[in-house]
């Protein structure tokens, strides 16, 4: 037997979900049914039969009882019809053998004035085990009890007791199987989810649960599990690509360090020139390696979410202008504009907010050649405080705009040559703005520069957890 349930599909194509709750209910809730579907079926039969054997035995009991009450006619037999139909004469006691065998019953009658017992029909009847009936003749001339036992085997109060005791045991057991393989179907998710933990090793994320046969809060427990181990194999896939291109952008200075140092050992003593240019390019390289390392550091902090943010409230037009000025110090080959409104004030992290400005500005700095102009802007406008840092550049391609906060992402290989770009600059001024819960807008087309605009709230404050800096 198999329990089926019909499921209806919503208007987008779903099928609505059956709690596991109301599966279990039903399926007992049938086995109960079936089990209070054999009693009552059970005492209904019993008690039929012992009311049917008990009426055929008041009947044949009244009937011999009303022989010996009947007075006998004179000079001839009785004139009852039913008497000679039944082989009966004017003495009653005539023919009662034969009517026992006939009727499968066994007769005893015992004289209350004497104590003599007569019997008809069958002796070996177990009278205590077998159903009867007594009744009692009172006439003028004698005073008789008449005794009627049925020889068929005996009923429902005995024999069947024990039939009846082993149907209920048969349909509890019946009840139990189908019970128990009902629950394990429905139950499969959860054993299926224990095998493919079981399966799960680092070498192999890829195993997921077959949610295809549950309707019920299994299914939803079974795309939750196949939901966390997506993000564990894309957290897992991450991790492997972070450490691939770290050690990547790591391999790089360390061999310009290693070709310089190789350098000084053979011709460093003896050509300041060789001298002077190898210590100027182990300097370089050191500085890029100390960036890049504190760059990842910054990010592994920012994934373990150990990464402090310290809030106060600030003037970020007086933050812009020190960006500013940094850049023309270090950077003369652009033109730098400024555009400050005065007055504006905000609630953030001083030095993770101004760290996020520095990325954007060297990214412009990097991709705008010799001579090209870079816009530094601050403004209120809406609510919001607006920071934006424009650039004549060479432009991001349409393609590569979704991705230029992936980590080591690098749009074009050919143009960030030589460039020291190590890809994690745009990825960390993210993380902070969202930090502050704001947002970055990129405007670029190829050939025609780039214009990122950072977006904060300027009433939000903190994030929740984080704590406000004390005055």
């Amino acid at each position: 037997m198999k329990l089926k349930f019909l499921h209806r599909r919503g208007t987008e194509g779903k099928r609505i979900r059956i709690p596991f709750a109301f599966k279990t209910a039903a399926v007992y809730t049938l086995l109960f049914s079936l089990i209070l579907v054999g009693v009552v079926v059970g005492l209904t039969s019993a008690y039929t039969t012992v009311a049917v054997r008990s009426q055929n035995l008041d009947r044949l009991a009244s009937f011999v009882a009303g022989r010996f009450e009947r007075p006998k006619a004179p000079g001839g037999p009785n004139a009852d019809t039913g008497s000679r139909s039944s082989g009966f004469t004017d003495d009653p006691e005539t023919g009662l053998d034969s009517f026992a065998e006939a009727n499968r019953i066994y007769v005893e009658i015992k004289d209350n004035d004497t104590g003599v017992v007569v019997s008809y029909g069958e002796k070996s009847i177990n009278v205590a085990g077998h159903m009867d009936t007594i009744r009692r003749v009172n006439s003028p001339s004698r005073h008789l009890m008449v005794r009627v036992v049925s020889s068929d085997s005996p009923g429902p109060a005995g024999l069947s007791v024990g039939a009846f005791i082993a149907l209920i045991l048969l349909l509890l057991l019946i009840s139990s199987v189908f019970g128990g393989l009902m629950i394990r179907k429905m139950l499969r998710p959860v054993y299926d989810m224990t095998r493919t933990a079981r399966s799960i090793t680092a070498k192999d994320l890829s195993k997921r649960i077959d949610t295809v046969d549950s309707h019920d809060e299994f299914r939803e427990l079974a795309e939750t599990f196949n939901g966390m181990l997506d993000r564990i194999q894309e957290s897992y896939e991450k991790q492997n690509r972070f450490v691939s291109d770290a050690s990547h952008e790591l391999r790089t200075p360390l061999s310009v360090v290693s070709g310089y140092a190789n350098l000084l050992r053979r011709w460093g003593s003896g050509s300041p020139d060789v001298l002077e240019e190898s210590v100027e390019k182990i300097i370089e390289e050191t500085g890029n390696m100390q960036q890049l390392v504190d760059r990842l550091l910054f990010l592994a902090r920012a994934d373990r979410k150990t990464q402090h943010v310290r809030f106060e409230r600030f003037s970020v037009t007086d933050m812009m202008r020190e960006v500013a000025e940094e850049t023309r110090m270090i950077d003369e080959e652009h033109r730098l504009t400024e555009n400050m409104e005065e007055g504006v004030f905000l609630t953030a992290d001083y030095a993770l907010l101004k760290q996020a400005m520095r990325a954007i500005v060297d990214n412009s700095m990097k991709y705008t050649p010799p001579e090209g102009a870079i816009s530094i802007s601050c403004r209120e406008q809406n609510g919001l405080v607006e920071l934006e840092v424009a650039d004549t550049g060479i432009g991001i391609s349409e393609k590569d705009l979704p991705h230029i906060f992936d980590r080591f992402y690098k749009a074009d290989e050919a143009r960030t040559r030589g460039k020291g770009s190590s890809g994690l600059g745009l990825s960390i001024a993210k993380w902070i703005v969202e930090r502050h819960r704001g947002e970055i807008r990129v405007s670029s087309r190829p050939g025609n520069g780039t214009k990122f605009t950072v977006c904060l709230p300027k009433l939000a404050g903190p994030c929740q957890g984080e704590q406000k800096a004390e005055p």
